[in-house]
């Protein structure tokens, strides 16, 4: 597990929990933005990609 990784992953976590539930464009934007950069962190650690709508709470 590398810490780039795990810090990206950790960002996106955090950018995706706290634009989840805004119904703006804008807000669900940045609620993808986390989820992709979350993504790119859990591919770097060798982790499968979380594939599901953000804010649904499934994996």
């Amino acid at each position: 597990m590398s810490i780039e990784g795990k810090a990206k992953e950790v960002a996106g976590y955090v950018k995706e929990e706290m634009n989840e539930h805004g119904k703006s464009p804008e807000s669900q934007k940045k609620a993808q933005e986390g989820r992709d950069l979350r993504n790119e962190g859990r591919i770097e650690d060798g982790k499968p990609p979380k594939t599901s709508k953000p804010g649904t709470g499934a994996e």
